[in-house]
């Protein structure tokens, strides 16, 4: 993995260390993500991938180490510098994260509201627009989280993380609990997005098919660090116990060999 400065880089991540007391999840942690590339970031349970993605966005203060995003080191910035940064960003999470009290059209128009300061019906008029590219029906709107079926509510919360037009989307297992079908529509809508909005994507994943289906490199996760973050055709030669087993087990090879499958299509 190279650590060379880059005008490409949009996040840079060095010397990292996140712990909870005594348990230190990261330790001299590097990582670059490049403008315009989907990164996904994969690595077994535990590994703290979630925990990776919490810092860059300064959920999580590190214990250590330096991160830098669009060139400005989040913890170093006024709380309204920071602010206008953080809008740059948009995330999301899990399982979601939608307020269960608020509509699907609620839900996004809060950011517009909160952060941009617009009216009520501008931003829900602006919320209509996210849930049309975010590939939900129109009535979605209106109905509520708990109204929703899992892929809608990936779609819903996908639409809010659009809200404010940003410029990174950090994904934290998007297509997790999906059905096969349901995870390869919301892979393609992904690069639909990254394509028409000049997006950068950081993306947690265990999914092999959403892996080799949209990501330009990959990062593995393992021994506190970032193992190697390369293209899969490199990453998946890396000589590594758990990687060999990810990557060329029964289901990375098929996930693999589906992919070949598409790009003679």
């Amino acid at each position: 993995m190279s650590l060379e400065n880059s005008s490409d880089d949009i996040i840079r991540v060095r010397g990292l260390r996140n712990q909870f007391g005594t348990h230190v999840v990261h330790e001299n942690l590097d990582l670059d993500v490049h403008k315009g590339e989907i990164l996904g970031v994969v690595g077994g349970s535990g590994t703290g991938k979630s925990v990776l993605l919490r810092a860059i966005i300064g959920l999580l203060p590190p214990a250590a180490g330096d991160i830098t995003v669009f060139g400005q080191e989040l913890r170093q910035l006024p709380t309204a510098e920071r602010s206008l940064l953080e809008r740059r960003m948009g995330v999301l999470f899990q399982a979601g994260a939608l307020f269960s009290s608020l509509t699907v059209t609620e839900n996004i128009a809060l950011p517009l509201i909160e952060h941009l300061g617009l009216s009520r019906t501008d931003a829900e008029h602006i919320a209509a627009m996210k849930i049309g590219i975010s590939g939900l029906p129109t009535n979605a709107g209106a109905k509520y989280p708990a109204e929703l079926s899992g892929g809608m509510i990936k779609r819903a919360a996908l639409a809010r993380a659009l809200a404010l037009d940003p410029e990174i989307l950090f994904l934290d297992e998007p297509t997790a609990g999906l059905d096969p079908i349901g995870a390869a529509e919301f892979d393609q809508l992904i690069l639909t997005l990254r394509a028409a909005l000049g997006l950068t994507v950081f993306l947690v994943t265990h999914d092999l098919d959403t892996l080799y289906t949209i990501c330009d490199r990959v990062a593995v996760l393992s021994d506190k660090r970032v193992l190697v973050n390369d293209t899969l055709a490199s990453v998946e030669k890396f000589d590594n116990p758990w990687v060999q087993a990810y990557f060329q087990g029964p289901r990375g090879r098929a996930a693999a060999r589906a992919q070949t499958r598409r790009e003679k299509q």
